[in-house]
């Protein structure tokens, strides 16, 4: 090789280790950014020149013509990645799902400073007392107070409840929000990589960190799969459904419960839809849902991933009541607020049940088949004569309730058809018409019907004079058995949370069992997320021995391409000084 010809050799040495220790200086700047992938410089050696061809020969007379910077990559591995992107999803779901049992353990445990459990205690005692005094005024009052304590206190437990279901459905639009806005980047970052790369030396390698960090924080809130076409563009999927692929982002859409303002993630090319006359589209999104929750919630199923999911899941799709336990239970029990207000609800409504059982019992209302007076059979109707100075009675002569329902009345008056009795008390054939209060029964598809928490009140007749119970016999002796029937009410283990607890218990018992089987969710959720942040700890720690900056290597690579720079001056300046002397040596 010529002497001119060297000095391409030692400028490429120079232009390779200046550009080499750019790339080290750009790894030491970034050494403390969040998803920034450590660069790696590969060198390569530029094409020989041939001097001369010989077939015999081991190998033809060539000579180098110097090294070439071929490319700067991202240290990275994929298997790395897939695996600590599926345990960070899984550690969100776990984590979301412990922060909304602890968040409804503070909505049970303490009220403005006083436990539920308190009123629940409070209540029980003053029927203790009524039982012991129950014609006295003062225990009546204390009854009928603490009745309403109870009743004003479980509201604001269900109520919190309610709050929370809200503020979590916020949160899921914002979170899908969130993704949809990270599938516009995505498709903007695809672009932008596209172009740098298609001259096919440069890569956008701070690009594809940007884009990688995304699909990092997209893994958090989704289940997500993921990969990149020959064209460097990264497509994905959400829950097996294609979310960004080629030049479309397909966005989550929300469909809102009219009747709980509840937000549905579901897919709008899935789902079915009708334009209305004003242009817009009205979504059918049966089968359209980004979840399907008819699957169990496991690990080994892969069911178990995502922020958003356990967010869904967790605040469910309606507001529970005790009907969805005595109903389809299945529905509410996987969802932690459903689950604890369907529960929380029952027991309310057994207590509530109960007390103006015993006290229709009380006023004379007894169960059997009633004729009106048009024909028509009541079957197994709860009903008593009206008795405006009968015992338990009210002014109206309906039996004392002292639980009400805001929506509709607890009986309604008819009139039917009684055959006149002897002296003897048989039947006479004779038929008279009289009037009756009929008890209501309770529809599950009138929520108005329900003596649930959203739903019951307590009677104003008795707030205004508890001593319209009496507990006085028309003999004038005391009512000690409904009073004993009270207290005996609140002794009686007949109930259990669920139909999957086969556990019998007390009123004052359930609520604690409630609490505990919150609690002990709580404890197993915390356990399984604490497991699994040392699980994706231990993957992170994995993948930034790969891709991570070590200033020890980086300062290393500093010193080797500088001296590699130095080298290759050094060289240039021997070339230099050689050629000056043959110059000036054939000039002589």
């Amino acid at each position: 090789m010529s002497l001119m010809g060297s000095l391409y050799v030692g400028t490429s040495g120079l232009q390779t280790s200046q550009n080499a220790l750019n790339t080290t200086a750009h790894n030491l700047s970034n050494i403390d950014t969040i998803g920034y992938t450590r660069q790696q410089v590969q060198l390569s050696t530029r094409n020989y020149l041939k001097l001369s061809t010989d077939p015999n020969s081991v190998a033809n007379k060539q000579t180098g013509l110097g090294v070439i910077y071929s490319r700067v990559k991202q240290v990275r591995d994929a298997f790395l990645d897939q695996t600590f992107r599926k345990e960070s999803g899984r550690s969100m779901f776990y984590e979301v799902s412990t922060q909304v049992l602890e968040e409804v353990e503070g909505q049970l445990g303490e009220m403005n400073g006083e436990a539920f459990q308190t009123t629940i205690t409070d209540f029980w005692k003053s029927i203790q007392e009524l039982a012991k005094h129950p014609a006295n005024s003062v225990n009546q009052g204390l009854f009928v107070q603490r009745a309403s304590e109870f009743v004003e206190r479980a509201g604001t437990v269900y109520k919190g409840l309610a709050s929370y279901q809200d503020n979590l459905n916020m949160q899921i639009k914002q979170q899908v929000d969130k993704i949809n806005a990270y599938g516009k980047q995505l498709l903007e970052l695809n672009d932008k990589i596209r172009s740098i790369e298609a001259g096919g030396i440069e890569k956008a390698n701070d690009l594809r960190d940007a884009r990688n960090q995304i699909l990092d924080e997209l893994a958090e809130l989704t289940n997500i799969t993921y990969g990149e076409n020959i064209y460097g563009s990264v497509y994905v999927q959400i829950e097996g459904v294609d979310f960004v692929k080629g030049d479309n982002c397909y966005e989550i859409g929300m469909d809102v419960d009219p009747k709980t303002g509840f937000y549905t993630p579901f897919w709008p090319q899935n789902a079915k839809h009708r334009i209305l006359e004003d242009g817009s589209k009205e979504y059918i999104i049966d089968g359209a849902e980004v979840f399907n929750f008819d699957r169990d919630i496991s690990s080994d199923l892969d069911t178990d991933i995502g922020g958003l999911k356990a967010m869904v899941l967790a605040r469910g799709d309606h507001r529970a009541d005790y009907t969805d336990i005595e109903g389809d239970y299945d529905s509410v029990s996987q969802s932690v607020l459903m689950n604890v207000q369907a529960e929380f609800d029952q027991l309310i409504h057994s207590v509530v049940t109960k007390v103006n059982s015993i006290l229709a019992e009380a006023a004379g209302v007894q169960t059997g088949d009633l004729q009106l007076a048009d024909g028509t059979v009541l079957k197994n109707a709860s009903y008593c004569e009206v008795d405006k100075d009968g015992y338990m009675r009210g002014e109206d002569g309906s039996p004392i309730q002292l639980f009400t329902k805001a929506g509709t009345d607890g009986y309604r008056k008819v009139t039917a058809k009684v055959e006149t009795l002897d002296a003897d008390g048989n039947g006479t054939g004779v038929f008279e018409e009289k009037e009756y209060w009929v008890y209501n029964e309770e529809d599950p598809a009138q929520g108005d019907s329900l003596y649930s928490i959203k739903n019951i009140e307590i009677s104003q007749e008795l707030m205004q004079k508890p001593s319209m119970l009496g507990f006085r016999l028309k003999d004038g002796s005391e009512d000690q058995a409904t009073a004993d029937a009270l207290k005996n009410a609140f002794t009686e283990e007949e109930y259990t949370l669920n139909p999957n607890v086969k556990k019998k218990t007390t009123f004052v018992d359930y609520y604690s069992d409630l609490v505990a089987q919150v609690g002990n969710s709580g404890y197993v959720f915390r356990s399984i997320y604490q497991n699994q942040e040392a699980t994706v700890e231990a993957a992170d720690s994995a993948r930034q021995q790969v891709v991570g900056v070590s200033s020890d290597e980086e300062l290393s690579n500093m010193i080797r391409f500088q001296n590699a720079y130095n080298a290759s001056s050094r060289y240039i300046n021997v070339i230099s000084e050689m050629l000056e002397h043959v110059i000036n040596t054939l000039g002589i």
